[in-house]
């Protein structure tokens, strides 16, 4: 990661964009009651009401309703959701890295994956057959993908629980994700936290002294 900067225009410049994208799904819900059962949210109450035995090896009845035309409209609302969730997630990959350490292919998929992973969510549901029947295909393919530095993984953890959460028809639980790691990225990007271990704090936690920041 590069030396840090002032974070302030960047921070506040993801801040509007959340405070706006937030904003306008709540006007949008409240002037127009009706479409809330288009948007993706609630569903994070739906698994707290399943018991151990909510797993099916076929469809039921109650979750048919994920494949009409309302379950379609709900899944592109959530796949559009999880693109722009995964905007300011973005943003803070080229802030805290180089030029020349941005990946382009790396980004795109980041972007890309959650959007993927809701629709795989969408499509298993409760069905335990089906589950498995994606995990078989998944080992058939033997996708694999090289992380060239260990901190994008954090990238693709990110992601693939905001796809995971849009699936289920918990948006609001992506956002949280997305806020959370955006501003946690930014925070610990702007104290180097961990770079060395000078201070009076560090030196007395680790029992060593300022000048020993190379053992």
């Amino acid at each position: 990661m590069r030396k840090s900067i002032g974070i302030a225009i960047p921070a506040s410049i993801i801040s509007v964009y959340y405070f706006v994208t937030i904003f306008a799904a709540l006007w949008v819900l409240s002037r127009f009651p009706e479409v809330r059962e288009f948007f993706p949210v609630g569903g994070i109450e739906f698994l707290g009401d399943r018991g151990a035995d909510s797993f099916e090896p076929v469809y039921t009845e109650e979750s048919e309703g994920f494949y009409t035309h309302v379950g379609a409209i709900r899944l592109a609302v959530a796949m559009v959701g999880t693109a722009v969730l995964m905007v300011p997630i973005s943003w803070v990959y080229f802030i805290t890295y180089g030029r020349k350490d941005i990946d382009q292919s790396f980004v795109q998929t980041v972007v890309m994956l959650p959007i993927v992973v809701a629709g795989i969510a969408t499509i298993v549901q409760n069905s335990l057959a089906l589950a498995f029947s994606l995990a078989g295909i998944v080992a058939a393919v033997r996708f694999r993908f090289t992380l060239d530095q260990p901190a994008h993984a954090l990238y693709i953890f990110a992601a693939i629980g905001i796809g995971l959460g849009a699936g289920i028809g918990a948006l609001g639980v992506a956002t949280v994700i997305s806020v959370a790691f955006v501003y946690a990225t930014l925070v610990l990007w702007k104290l180097e936290y961990g770079s060395n271990l000078r201070g009076g704090f560090l030196s007395f936690l680790t029992g060593r002294d300022t000048d020993q920041d190379g053992y």
